[in-house]
């Protein structure tokens, strides 16, 4: 469930409480492993979404899947949540953190999408470009679509710069179906 305001407000809350206890960056790496968790096991977004599963049973969930791999105050506010009956939740409350987080840090993340994976040299150059534009370090997640014929797509900060074969076939297409060309024959 995404319900933008009850994320960022848990969110908030944990952040100033990690940024107050020098935890900050701690509780970002925690955050990261509930989002994958949570986006990565459907039955366990089931279990959270259910009304008919007590909160005590979804802080035991948490107090199993968790425990012993966040931070001990990671996991009193991720039962904190359960407690309140809002697991459903737990997902977009640790993006709306992470997202508080890089930019308390000055960090943008941007999304390389390719056909093929890139090694690091390559890595290495889109990051240090993203960097010289928006003037920020930069936390980058590659990944690969093997639909995608050539080329790539990068976004990063709300913009997209989009450089795949398909879509500038696209834009051929468009160009030679406007052409204003007339015969004299």
């Amino acid at each position: 469930m995404n319900n933008y305001r009850i994320n960022l407000n848990y969110a908030k809350a944990l952040f100033m409480l990690a940024e107050e206890r020098g935890q900050a960056d701690r509780v970002a790496d925690d955050m990261r492993l509930v989002d994958s968790v949570c986006a990565e096991n459907r039955e366990l977004g089931v279990v959270f979404a259910n009304p008919t599963v007590p909160p005590a049973k979804k802080v035991a969930v948490v107090g199993d899947l968790f425990g012993g791999r966040v931070a001990p105050e990671t996991l009193a506010f991720l039962s904190f949540v359960a407690r309140k009956n809002r697991t459903v939740h737990l997902r977009g409350i640790s993006q709306a953190y992470l997202a508080l987080w890089r930019q308390a840090r000055g960090i943008v993340l941007s999304e390389l999408v390719t056909h093929q994976p890139v090694d690091d040299e390559a890595r290495r150059e889109v990051m240090e470009l993203v960097s010289g534009y928006t003037g920020k370090k930069v936390e980058l997640n590659d990944r690969t679509d093997p639909r995608m014929v050539g080329g790539f797509k990068l976004e990063f900060d709300h913009n997209m710069y989009d450089a795949r074969i398909l879509t500038k076939l696209r834009k051929l297409r468009m160009e030679f179906a406007k052409n204003d060309y007339e015969s004299k024959l």
